[in-house]
């Protein structure tokens, strides 16, 4: 090696021995302040002093997020949670559905039509109910196996239709295998209820396809006990009515008036006859007005948008509702609103035109259909044309 003169000597070798150490802003001999070996400027400490001593952290300090970035940060939480429950839900119910009736498994069935028809029916099952029950809804003993209101629900491309088939309808009932004791019964006529006291689900859609010439697309069935419940999980139903009406026979007890009826007056009010001037024809336009009534409440925002009524309800109506394999969540809901577009006076109601309605028969007084006119509405329903029958044939008051 040489110096600055140019001379050349030789040195030994130097040997730096003990620890290496990293360099921090902490050890190096030049400070916090000043530049380093290579001319690079140390940070200042952290915690706020101006020399010496040991640094907390080295992070930016917290800076509360703006009111407008915690107001979305909670709307993003809140949709999660909504997303969540709402597949939870969704599973739930699609699992809990009784998808019982096989409507492939009915014989001798019309043609497809257009649109879309519903059978709508309420059992009078007993199921699920206690002795107490039954005495308080005056429900009657036995396990059910008849059923009190039927009807026909048509949507399509002209709207929404309503069509009430009275249980004392006289039709004619079509050849079945009696399940009990392996007898084949040939076609009779009898009065439309009996056909789901002799052979349930199935031989009333068989019944009602022959007398109708009506596919039924899906079927929808819920008892006694499911009705009570679900009008009680809504927090009742608003019902007007232009007199006072006492039965016995059902329990209804109402005066003159606006009232808001819990599960077990809205019962009696779609069971009792014996108060209405038209006896079943009566019955089914109370059990149409109420219905629309009631899918109407269960629609508005206080009760669809409120688990703690939502749960209930669906909770109520699960327990005794009855449907076709093929229904899914999604016709479920369509059906649904199609009775909610019914109540809002964007579909009609009505009955199938009648022609007398106490005829007397074997099985006792009976309603005869207007051969005519219930051809003409059931034609309409099935092509899915506008219907026009019920102008010319809506009964008073309907």
């Amino acid at each position: 090696m040489s110096d600055w003169n140019g001379n050349e000597e030789t040195q030994a070798p130097r040997v730096i021995t003990g620890h290496v150490v990293a360099q921090t802003e902490e050890t190096r001999p030049y400070g916090n302040h000043g530049p380093g070996p290579y001319g690079e400027t140390a940070r200042p400490p952290s915690n706020g002093r101006n020399g010496g001593g040991h640094t907390s952290s080295t992070r930016a300090p917290w800076v509360r997020p703006s009111r407008r970035r915690r107001v979305a940060r909670l709307l993003v939480l809140l949709l999660c949670v909504l997303l969540l429950a709402g597949g939870g839900t969704y599973a739930w119910t699609d699992f809990e559905l009784n998808r019982a009736v096989d409507l492939g498994e009915v014989g001798d069935r019309p043609p497809p039509g257009k649109g879309t028809t519903y059978l709508i029916v309420g059992s009078d099952s007993r199921d699920g109910l206690s002795e107490q029950a039954r005495r308080d809804l005056h429900a009657g003993g036995g396990g059910g196996g008849r059923t009190d209101s039927m009807m026909l629900l048509h949507t399509g491309v002209h709207g929404t239709t309503l069509v009430s088939l009275p249980r004392d309808s006289w039709v004619t009932l079509p050849s079945y295998l009696d399940p009990d004791t392996g007898k084949r019964h040939r076609p009779a006529k009898n009065k439309l209820n009996a056909a789901y006291s002799l052979g349930g689900a199935r031989l009333l859609v068989r019944t009602i396809e022959l007398n109708t010439g009506v596919r039924v697309d899906h079927y929808a069935e819920i008892g006694f006990g499911g009705f009570v419940g679900v009008v009680n999980a809504v927090g009742g139903v608003g019902m007007c009515v232009d007199r006072s009406i006492k039965d016995e026979k059902s329990g209804l007890d109402l005066t003159k008036g606006c009232h808001t009826l819990d599960g077990a007056q809205a019962l009696a009010f779609v069971r009792q006859r014996h108060q209405e001037a038209q006896g079943d024809l009566g019955r089914s336009r109370n059990q149409q007005k109420f219905l629309a009534a009631l899918a109407h409440k269960a629609a508005a925002p206080g009760t669809a948008l409120n688990p703690f009524r939502t749960y209930p309800l669906l909770d109520a109506a699960l327990n005794t509702l009855v449907v076709d394999k093929d229904m899914r969540l999604r016709t479920l809901a369509s059906l649904f609103e199609a009775m909610r577009s019914v109540s809002s006076g964007a579909g009609r109601q009505l009955n199938v035109p009648v022609a007398d309605v106490g005829i007397s028969t074997s099985q006792g007084s009976a309603a005869k259909w207007d051969a005519v006119k219930s051809k003409e509405l059931f034609t309409e329903l099935r092509n899915d044309r506008p219907v026009t029958v019920a102008a010319k044939n809506q009964p008073a008051g309907g």
